[in-house]
C-alpha cells in the first residue's frame, strides 16, 4: 500500500461554505413587535444596567453609609429608623388605624393588599393597548403605588427629628476608667444612677450625659448629687458620707482614685 492512497476526504453539505453575519430578523412585518430579544433589547437593557450600577458603584465611592454606634439593648430612649425604601411602611405604622392595636392592619394587610394589586395588574388589565391612557386600571393602581410610597416617604423624612437622631447613634469613645476602684464598686449599688447613667458610667444618648464629660470639682459634684441639676433629681444616694465623698472624688478625677485616696 503505498504513502497517502488509502486517506478520503468526505465533505458534509449541511454545513455551509459562507459563513453569513449574525443579523436580527426584520419585524417591521409584524404587528406588535419592533425588534429581536436576542440580542438586541438585552444588550440594551444590559447597558443601561450598566451605567446605572457603575452610577450607584460612585455614589457609595463617594459617600459612604454613616455608621452609628454599637447597638445597645439596654438603651430604651433610642430611636430607630429604617431604610430610605422601607420609610413609606415606617410613617405607615404612626398612623392610629396602622398602629397598636391594629399593627397587623398596617404591616400585613394594607402592604399585602398593596403589592397583591401590583402582582394582579397584568391580569386585571390585559388589553393589547401600550399607551397609558388607554389601560385606565393598571395605570391608575400604578399611579396610586407611587403617589403613596412619595408621599409616606416625605412624610417621614419630615417628621423625623434629624438631629436628635445624629445625637443618639453618634460614635462616641468610651473613657477608661478604674473598674477596680471602690468607688465604682459604690456606684454600681445606686439604681437610681444606673438607670441614666448607664453601668459603665458613660450615659445613655437622649436621656442622661456621660458622667466624665464635665470638668466638675469633687465639691460641684457633691452638690449636684445633693440637690440634682436640670432633670436630675436630687437626694437619690443611697449611702454613707464618706461613700459620697469616694464616689464624688472619684467622678471629678475622670474616673481614676485620686492620688490622696490610693
Amino acid at each position: 500500500m503505498h504513502r497517502g492512497k488509502g486517506m478520503k476526504f468526505v465533505g458534509d453539505s449541511r454545513i455551509p461554505a459562507e459563513r453569513k453575519p449574525n443579523i436580527p430578523k426584520d419585524y417591521s412585518e409584524y404587528p406588535g413587535k419592533t425588534e429581536a430579544f436576542w440580542p438586541n433589547f438585552l444588550l440594551r437593557e444590559w447597558m443601561v444596567g450598566a451605567v446605572f450600577l457603575i452610577g450607584y458603584l460612585c455614589l457609595t465611592v463617594a459617600h459612604p453609609a454613616p455608621l452609628e454606634r454599637m447597638a445597645d439593648p439596654t438603651d430604651s430612649g433610642y430611636i430607630p429608623l429604617p431604610d430610605w425604601y422601607f420609610l413609606f411602611l415606617y410613617q405607615l405604622l404612626k398612623y392610629q388605624y396602622a398602629a397598636g392595636d391594629y399593627t397587623v392592619i398596617g404591616a400585613v394587610v394594607i402592604p399585602g393588599i398593596a403589592f397583591g394589586a401590583l402582582l394582579l395588574a397584568p391580569w386585571l388589565d390585559t388589553g393589547p393597548e401600550r399607551r397609558p391612557v388607554r389601560r385606565p386600571i393598571a395605570s391608575g393602581i400604578m399611579l396610586l403605588a407611587v403617589i403613596s410610597v412619595i408621599f409616606l416617604t416625605w412624610e417621614a423624612v419630615d417628621d423625623h427629628d434629624w438631629e436628635a437622631a445624629a445625637e443618639q447613634g453618634a460614635i462616641v469613645d468610651e473613657v477608661q476608667f478604674d473598674e477596680s476602684a471602690e468607688a465604682y464598686e459604690i456606684y454600681l449599688t445606686q439604681q437610681s444612677c444606673i438607670q441614666c447613667h448607664g453601668d459603665n458610667m458613660q450615659g445613655l444618648p437622649g436621656v442622661a450625659p456621660n458622667i466624665f464629660e464635665s470638668d466638675y470639682t469633687k465639691e460641684e459634684v457633691l452638690e449636684i448629687i445633693v440637690n440634682g441639676k436640670g432633670i436630675m433629681q436630687g437626694g437619690l444616694f443611697e449611702g454613707t458620707d464618706e461613700e459620697l465623698e469616694i464616689l464624688a472624688a472619684f467622678i471629678a478625677n475622670d474616673g481614676q482614685v485620686p492620688d490622696d485616696e490610693e
